[in-house]
């Protein structure tokens, strides 16, 4: 059920727990860390999870 959500615009929400989501990265330049070269890194889809207001209040604290 959570992957099918996932696939979908709206994504799979999980009540109080936060959100999971599919988004399209763009292709971009990077850089291979072991020789410095420059390399082109090619667009892809990923799934991010984003965390809810309530659960990131219930870990950090509420902002004053």
């Amino acid at each position: 059920m959570a992957y099918k959500g996932a696939k979908s615009a709206d994504g799979f929400t999980i009540p109080g727990i936060g959100k999971l989501i599919k988004v399209q990265r763009k292709a971009r330049m990077g850089r291979n860390p072991a020789t410095g070269e420059a390399i082109k890194i090619k667009a892809k889809k990923v799934l991010k999870f984003r965390i809810a207001k309530a659960a990131k209040d219930a870990v950090l604290g509420v902002k004053k």
